[in-house]
């Protein structure tokens, strides 16, 4: 089974900004309205709001229904990652889950406002993260085929930047379009919370509209492999390969296991920030709507500088101090006793996420040999997975402990605590690890 390289569209000495930049990143941009609109800032806090019954019960729910789909991810993603790369398939993956993505999105307009239809609405949350993780495998694959290795730092920053911009023009849209309207129109109607059934139906648009450059510009990958892999034989292929790893490359390995927990971390910052905004802060939806368009806006410059600083430092030392920046701003969102202290570190917090996000992408890429892409971006998203339950579970955890000894509605702020373990446990293990190797072709 001989392996072939697939060369990339974009070579050395070519500019880095292009179209196939721009439409690669442009998936991105769509993809924001899933993320920021229904996985973190509205969707979520509408499901986990009084509407549905208490709060800490559906808060519950919502974990243990993202804890199912992370383990659906561990089991399918690199399976997939791996036949995406020998078949030449990588963007015809992602057209299909993103229709995917498309479909269950619209479906949470039927959520209604009432406690029997929370168990529906984590469940399509649920969804959207498996689905958002399947397209995201191969999205990142493409990396290399538009990118040199000088460069990629920069474009994977700017995807990251890009993804933040349109999350804020998103979030924008469904503020002053949904739930503080400036024009009235029937849409903006919040009889049974169509308001925000709505907003379901404006992000699938969003996301299917802003993902149609990439698939019209970015050319399909080729075949990697001269022989095609069996489903049945998927498994042992892929086991052999981290045997290999292990042999071979066991700094990548141990580097797919750090980022696995730092990235729960960095995941657990946005999934349940609308949450602690809310239930901790007493922000109404509104406000949480405000500051995640002024956090996207801090994110996305973050990013954009994270990824600049990545060609010229290196990944490793981005990483780092990223992390080190969120630990001591999630300690300031945990001593803070009002909104203001959390409008200060929140936005620190946002602050760092975006080069952590971008730099992690990137060390990775640098790192990969030619042609497995798709499958060590399936062991990226796998290895992420794996220990997904783990911030969840230690927020969780954290809160359980805190509420025989606070006031209530005050043990919440606990869960912020939970989530500072994980990435202060993700920072000790990055630690040892070994930069990839700078190059200079740009």
């Amino acid at each position: 089974m001989g392996t072939k390289i697939e060369p990339a569209v974009i070579q050395p000495g070519d500019k880095w900004l292009n179209k196939y930049t721009w439409a690669w990143a442009s998936w991105d941009w769509g993809q924001a309205a899933i993320n920021a609109v229904m996985i973190t800032f509205v969707f979520t806090v509408y499901l986990t709001s009084e509407l549905f019954g208490d709060t800490d019960h559906s808060s519950l729910v919502l974990s243990m229904a993202l804890s199912l789909a992370g383990l659906l991810i561990a089991l399918l993603v690199p399976v997939t990652g791996l036949r995406a790369d020998a078949a030449g398939r990588r963007k015809l993956w992602i057209m299909v889950n993103t229709f995917l993505l498309v479909v269950v999105c619209a479906a949470g307009f039927f959520v209604y406002p009432d406690p029997s239809f929370l168990i529906f609405g984590v469940a399509i949350i649920a969804a959207l993260s498996l689905f958002s993780e399947f397209a995201g495998v191969n999205y990142n694959a493409v990396l290399n085929q538009i990118s040199t290795r000088a460069t990629v730092g920069k474009v994977s920053g700017f995807g990251w930047g890009m993804g933040y911009v349109g999350g804020i023009l998103a979030l924008a849209l469904v503020l002053f379009g949904f739930v503080q309207p400036i024009i009235d129109w029937p849409g903006a109607n919040t009889t049974d919370s169509l308001n925000l059934r709505w907003v379901a139906v404006f992000s699938a648009a969003w996301c299917l509209i802003f993902a149609l450059p990439l698939f019209f510009v970015i050319p399909e990958s080729a075949s990697t492999l001269s022989t095609k892999i069996p489903l049945s034989q998927s498994y042992k292929v892929l086991w052999g390969r981290i045997v290999g790893l292990w042999r071979e490359d066991r700094n990548l390995l141990f580097f797919l296991g750090s980022s696995a927990v730092f990235r729960d971390g960095l995941s657990a910052i946005f999934t349940f920030g609308g949450v602690i905004a809310s239930g901790t802060f007493g922000f109404t939806l509104t406000e949480v709507i405000i500051f995640a368009i002024v956090g996207n806006i801090v994110a996305a410059l973050g990013a954009v500088l994270g990824g600049r600083l990545d060609d010229v430092i290196g990944p490793k030392a981005v990483i780092t101090g990223s992390l080190i920046g969120l630990l001591v701003a999630g300690a300031g969102v945990f001593f803070s006793p009002e909104a203001r202290g959390f409008w200060i570190f929140g936005l620190l917090l946002t602050l760092f996420v975006g080069p952590a996000q971008s730099a992690s992408r990137s060390y990775l890429s640098r790192m990969i040999p030619p042609g497995r892409e798709g499958e060590l971006f399936g062991l990226y998203a796998t290895t992420g997975r794996a220990v997904s339950f783990l911030a969840p579970l230690l927020f969780g955890l954290a809160i359980a402990l805190a509420t025989p000894f606070v006031a209530s509605g005050e043990a919440q702020r606990y869960g912020i605590l939970g989530i500072l373990v994980v990435l202060l446990i993700g920072l000790f293990l990055l630690l040892p690890i070994q930069s990839p190797r700078k190059t200079s072709d740009n």
